[in-house]
């Protein structure tokens, strides 16, 4: 559940999946950039609400997004606590490692679960936050929606090709969106590539791969693709685009 309710009226950022990796990234470099923030996770609840502690007036909501109630009760919680929401970030999502040729291995419920938390919920967590969103939404300073989506998404590439596709479906969805939502919200997705986090620690290949072909020698640390998002928020014209953050992987 969410922390007590605060007062603070400074914009308001919810990031999802923000307890580890890049989520937590973007939360903290938000919160340098003047936001309070609306920690979540799945899971880690005591992580979330020590980092929520950290930052005044910010707060931490436990939701599993595979859940279309916990997922709509996110946004009415966040809402509740924090009267407005300027920036929405979906980061949370899940993967399946499956190679591309087993096709009967990538069976119709990987699928399912795939598409329940990388497309549909990201869709009802937008779709719950319009109206708040555009609220908080002036000419000079659009709301935001930033998209964590893949490398995988735009390139024939990626651990599996339901995550591959979901991550597609996601960067195709935030198109469509960027024409319906405007001008009162600006909708991007950001594409990285490998991303040094607790889920890649033993992604050696990729890492072999990015050392050996991509044109900065190495894959990207959170804070890179959180300077990314705080770039996004920061620039009130840019909407509809699909950034990839590979370190030039996908120019070889």
């Amino acid at each position: 559940m969410a922390t007590a309710p605060t007062n603070n009226h400074r914009r308001v950022a919810l990031v999802t999946g923000s307890t580890s990796g890049i989520g937590k990234a973007i939360a903290e470099r938000l919160a340098a950039d003047g936001f309070t923030i609306a920690f979540h996770s799945k899971s880690s609840a005591k992580t979330g609400q020590s980092l929520a502690a950290s930052y005044p007036g910010s707060t931490y909501t436990q939701a599993d997004l595979s859940d279309q109630n916990q997922a709509k009760q996110l946004i009415t919680d966040v809402l509740t606590h924090h009267g407005r929401l300027d920036v929405l970030a979906n980061n949370a999502g899940i993967n399946a490692t499956i190679p591309h040729r087993s096709l009967k291995e990538a069976s119709a419920q990987i699928w399912r679960d795939l598409y329940e938390v990388n497309v549909i919920a990201p869709w009802t967590l937008i779709s719950e936050a319009e109206n708040a969103l555009r609220d908080s939404s002036s000419p000079e300073q659009p709301s935001c929606i930033i998209n964590i989506s893949s490398h995988a998404g735009v390139r024939p590439k990626g651990a599996s090709i339901p995550y591959a596709a979901s991550k597609a479906a996601l960067n195709h969805v935030t198109k469509l969106l960027a024409i319906s939502l405007s001008p009162d919200i600006r909708v991007n997705a950001i594409a990285p590539g490998l991303v040094e986090t607790p889920m890649t620690e033993q992604w050696e290949e990729a890492r072999k791969l990015w050392s050996e072909r991509s044109p900065m020698g190495r894959g990207a640390q959170p804070a890179d693709i959180a300077q990314l998002a705080s770039m996004i928020i920061s620039n009130n014209y840019l909407t509809g685009e699909i950034i990839i953050a590979d370190g030039g992987l996908n120019l070889t």
